[in-house]
């Protein structure tokens, strides 16, 4: 499983302790202080005039946090960023509600939860000890464990490892093997492709890497049924067009951050206007897709009619930043509604079983199965091992 909502997926953890916004140098920009050191980002920053004022001292806010020090079962919890992995949870479990399997018994959705909180917390570990380098640099990831000298480097990634391991053995012995492989694959795809490789050179880092915050529907898909289907893939495809428009809200909010760190986000390196065209793109992208579980028989057509209510107020937000100058309060309403929305939506996928009408059911294409089905008179159990 993987996280980023942020969850697994890049760093996208609210904070009202970053200074003002900053954007690129247009025209209508204010420079507001000398340029960053080093070579990509050696250039002003510069905060627009609409852009919201801080909500707090972000040095009086770092001073009065270092007062009192987190214990270590904090640090720990600190470490797997549950805020995140609580978005990732629903986008795992809501799945085994609308699989061909039927519904999910407590243990499975038990079981499921567990693995997948460990999974995800072992990611986020792992990105913070090798981040642990421009975390320093950031405000708001500069009182982490690793920055603020509370832990060493090497006890976390040993963390973020028996995470994963614990996580692996619990889906393998508990849920089936193939949900095993999925989770793990999204741990190394957030750990490798995002954070290791795209993640310091690339501004397209979220767009690839943030596919890693798709993992999850497919690991909760997987743990009921033991197989992949185009149904999975659809829910897939929408947190993959879902992360770009939710995750540069929030680096529109965060350039000055992204910027001392040296990380290429979209509007560090391509201006803010491109990136709120680009949010519009992949938003228009993505409210196809999630109406598709409908179309294709997966949901009913309550569900159908919640996608697309919720869809039309995300695109509103993203056309109304598209028309207002700079870094306005609408960006960082888009990021916090961006949030609420995929919950929501998967929410309202589960929830839609539970409907008595508007329902159809069509046959669902085999992307990949773990086994044979079952043969006529085979019970499967719980942990969807056959007797």
């Amino acid at each position: 499983m993987i996280g980023d909502p942020n969850w697994w997926g890049p760093d996208s953890e609210p904070s009202g302790t970053n200074p003002r916004p900053a954007a690129p140098m247009t025209s209508n920009l204010t420079a507001i202080e000398k340029a960053s050191p080093g070579g990509y980002f050696g250039t002003p920053e510069y905060c627009h005039q609409y852009a919201a004022a801080p909500r707090a001292s972000a040095r009086k806010l770092v001073i009065e946090m270092s007062d009192a020090a987190p214990s270590l079962a904090a640090d720990l919890v600190t470490l797997t960023k549950p805020r995140i992995i609580s978005l990732l949870l629903v986008t795992t479990i809501a799945p085994m509600f609308i699989t061909p399997a039927g519904l999910p018994t407590w243990s499975q959705v038990g079981w499921v939860a567990l693995a997948g909180y460990l999974m995800a917390g072992g990611a986020n570990a792992i990105n913070m000890w090798f981040d642990r380098d421009i975390d320093t640099k950031m405000v708001r990831t500069k009182l982490r464990p690793i920055p603020s000298g509370r832990m060493s480097a090497g006890s976390v990634l040993l963390f973020g490892l028996t995470l994963g391991a614990v996580a692996f053995v619990l889906f393998w012995h508990f849920v089936n093997p193939l949900s095993a492989w999925l989770a793990l694959s999204g741990l190394a795809f957030y750990v490798v492709v995002y954070t290791i490789w795209l993640k310091r050179i690339s501004p397209q880092n979220i767009v690839i890497g943030g596919a890693a915050g798709a993992f999850p529907p497919l690991v909760g898909w997987a743990a009921m049924t033991g197989s992949l289907t185009l149904g999975a893939l659809y829910l897939f495809a929408i947190i993959f067009y879902w992360t770009p428009p939710h995750f540069w809200a929030l680096a529109l909010n965060k350039q000055r951050d992204y910027g001392s760190a040296g990380i290429p986000m979209m509007p560090n390196v391509h201006g803010v206007h491109e990136t709120k065209r680009q949010m519009v793109l992949y938003t228009l992208m993505m409210l196809p897709l999630t109406i598709m579980p409908s179309i294709v028989g997966i949901t009913g057509v309550v569900y159908g009619v919640c996608a697309m209510l919720l869809g039309l107020r995300f695109l509103q937000l993203c056309w109304k930043i598209m028309r207002e100058d700079g870094v306005t309060p609408t960006t960082w309403k888009l990021y916090k509604y961006s949030l609420l929305y995929l919950a929501l939506l998967f929410v309202a996928m589960a929830g839609d079983q539970w409907v008595p009408f508007g329902h159809r059911s069509l046959p669902q294409q085999l992307i990949m199965q773990e086994k044979p089905a079952a043969m006529p008179g085979m019970v499967m159990t719980d942990t969807g091992h056959s007797h």
